[in-house]
């Protein structure tokens, strides 16, 4: 991203060497935590799967199906690396998680 002026009261100030890298460190520093935060909103979405469809197990007769989708869920992130995390997030128009991964099955 590109630095030169700041807001002031209205008015724009040339920024400073200094105050660009700065900003710029500032900028590398939350792009280098991008897998850190993606990772996170991975595992937050799992566990949410995973809650989901603990009723599965606790009425005792969960298919293999039900329990493959539920083990491959655990494997997560383990059977994925950082190049992953942006299929593993993407949505569609309306929202919904497009990876297969997170698909449960109808069985």
């Amino acid at each position: 991203m590109s630095y030169k002026y700041k807001n002031i009261n209205g008015k724009l100030i040339e920024l400073t060497s200094e105050e660009i890298a700065e900003l710029e460190a500032r900028d590398k520093a939350w792009q280098d935590e991008k897998p850190n935060r993606d990772l996170l909103k991975i595992k937050e979405l799992r566990l949410e799967k995973l809650i989901e469809t603990d009723w599965w197990v606790l009425r005792g007769n969960i298919t293999e199906t039900q329990s493959e989708y539920r083990q491959k869920l655990r494997d997560i992130p383990a059977d994925y690396s950082e190049a992953d995390y942006d299929d593993l997030l993407a949505r569609d128009e309306q929202g919904n998680l497009t990876h297969t991964v997170w698909s449960k099955p109808w069985v």
